[in-house]
């Protein structure tokens, strides 16, 4: 290793900050077995360092279905927000790469990381689109959702519980989560 830094790097910036006004996680649920509704989250912080290692954290907390009983309801009993405040995903997209992506660029990237939730780690493969929008801007977005299974992570009985107070015959526990991220340049 030369120990030189890869050039979107030494080109002013020292990473890569994740600007949440730009940025949109959301996910889908079914429930009494073919009504899909979307649904989001508000709060989402993230970055990428010098060697590529993203990190993105969701505040549980800021889970937006447009109905307030509803928002209660998952913080409470799905998510568990008392004990579980944020979910966390990281992975490493290659920095040779991020550092040859010249405005206006897109690259198709598979990466596997770890996804934190619920107090459970499991590993997840993402199937993503980078693209360079601005000297100092990425855009990270999903090209496939990544399908979360609530039982991986220790959440089924909380569906359960979700499905059984709203009265439903069915919500299902695998919930495709989709992602639009913007990174903005960090200056040296």
């Amino acid at each position: 290793m030369s120990g030189q830094m890869p050039a979107a790097m030494s080109a002013g910036h020292t990473g890569w900050a994740l600007d949440p006004a730009r940025s949109h996680v959301a996910f889908v649920t079914i429930k009494s077995k073919d009504v899909a509704e979307a649904h989001s989250f508000a709060d989402v912080a993230g970055s990428v360092d010098t060697d590529g290692k993203a990190t993105v954290v969701l505040m549980l907390d800021s889970v937006e279905t447009l109905v307030p009983i509803r928002n209660e309801r998952m913080r409470e009993l799905l998510f568990q927000t008392t004990n579980y405040g944020d979910a966390a995903l990281t992975a490493r997209i290659d920095p040779a790469l991020l550092a040859g992506l010249r405005t206006g660029d897109i690259e198709a990237v598979a990466a596997e990381g770890q996804l934190l939730l619920h107090g459970q780690t499991q590993p997840v493969v993402l199937d993503m689109q980078v693209a360079r929008v601005a000297d100092d801007t990425l855009m990270v977005a999903s090209r496939k959702p990544l399908l979360i299974e609530a039982a991986d992570f220790g959440m089924a009985d909380g569906v359960e519980r979700l499905r059984e107070i709203a009265g439903l015959d069915s919500i299902s526990h695998a919930v495709p989560v989709s992602f639009v991220l913007t990174f903005v340049g960090i200056a040296d």
